[in-house]
């Protein structure tokens, strides 16, 4: 019926190529395998984050470090009683702790929310909007910029030339009278 070398050794037209590292779903080396966890822990969608550390870059280091010494502050010779300072350190640090809690726990997830459109947004413009307009910006000015530059090297150039071989000549000397 067809010719045999059309045909896999299992009689289907045209059998798809077997490679030698298996293909991209199950790969059968162990290099290959590898490299696709290694992309897998890389996704910046499932990257774990550390609980420990919430601000590895530093951005709240000089705004929201507040403690109570930095708000409430006795001189020297205005003392409350021991028991009271006490209870007040206290009762600012528990109560700045548990309504940030409160507040983060009611707001958080809206927050972040609203701060990923926005982020999604001013990306979106950024990629899409603004880059292009600047490179389109870029090459349209880049004939005027030409047409310019040659204006000033035939008309600026030999007049300015002119004018230092008119002004080379002129020697000044610097006498010092005491």
């Amino acid at each position: 019926s067809r010719p045999r070398s059309l045909c896999s050794p299992q009689g289907f037209l045209y059998a798809a190529p077997v490679r030698e590292q298996g293909n991209i779903y199950k790969p059968n080396n162990k290099m290959m395998a590898d490299e696709l966890s290694e992309k897998a822990v890389h996704d910046v969608h499932t990257k774990e984050i550390d609980l420990v550390n919430r601000d590895p870059k530093h951005l709240n280091d000089d705004v929201v470090k507040i403690d109570f010494e930095d708000v409430i502050a006795e001189p020297e010779g205005t003392h409350s009683f021991d028991g009271i300072w006490k209870a007040s350190f206290t009762t600012f640090t528990v109560t700045k702790y548990w309504f940030y809690r409160l507040l983060s726990a009611i707001f958080g997830i809206p927050m972040a929310l609203i701060w990923g459109i926005y982020f999604a947004i001013l990306s979106f413009l950024h990629i899409w909007a603004v880059v292009p307009c600047i490179r389109s910006y870029l090459i349209e000015i880049q004939c005027i910029s030409r047409v310019y530059s040659i204006c000033i090297h035939t008309f600026c150039d030999p007049l300015f030339e002119a004018i230092g071989k008119v002004f080379s000549s002129i020697r000044a000397t610097v006498r010092k009278e005491i």
